[in-house]
């Protein structure tokens, strides 16, 4: 799976899962699937768009975490990317927030999610 930490500027996009998604109302970055023959960056750019409506251009390849739950088990390929055009709108996730990058650790963040968090803000 692919995941964008998306900056508008000086703000980064989280989103927050909602109540019917595995790990619910955890805040993670935008993302999904690789479908076969997919690049990893087509993966990102696509999911994005799918989920927030909104077009990114990747910036950097951040380091991969494999993570596992009690009942499953992830990759997350994370990418850096910036925002380029699109009305941003929610299609499965309860909530979102533009915050700064100081200001993401205040978030319940997935699990999986945290040492890309921890490797971003060190950036």
């Amino acid at each position: 799976m692919t995941c964008a930490l998306i900056q508008f500027g000086d703000k980064i996009l989280a989103v927050q899962r909602s109540e019917h998604m595995k790990l619910p109302l955890k805040w993670e970055f935008a993302g999904g699937k690789i479908e076969p023959g997919e690049s990893e960056v087509d993966c990102v750019t696509r999911e994005v768009l799918e989920e927030l409506n909104i077009h990114i251009e990747a910036k950097e390849r951040l380091t991969p975490v494999i993570h596992t739950y009690p009942d499953f088990k992830i990759e997350l390929i994370p990418f850096v990317v910036d925002y380029v055009s699109g009305d941003l709108k929610l299609k499965e996730h309860a909530d979102y927030v533009l915050v700064e990058k100081e200001e993401l650790c205040n978030l319940d963040w997935a699990e999986a999610d945290l040492p890309i968090l921890q490797e971003f803000t060190e950036l």
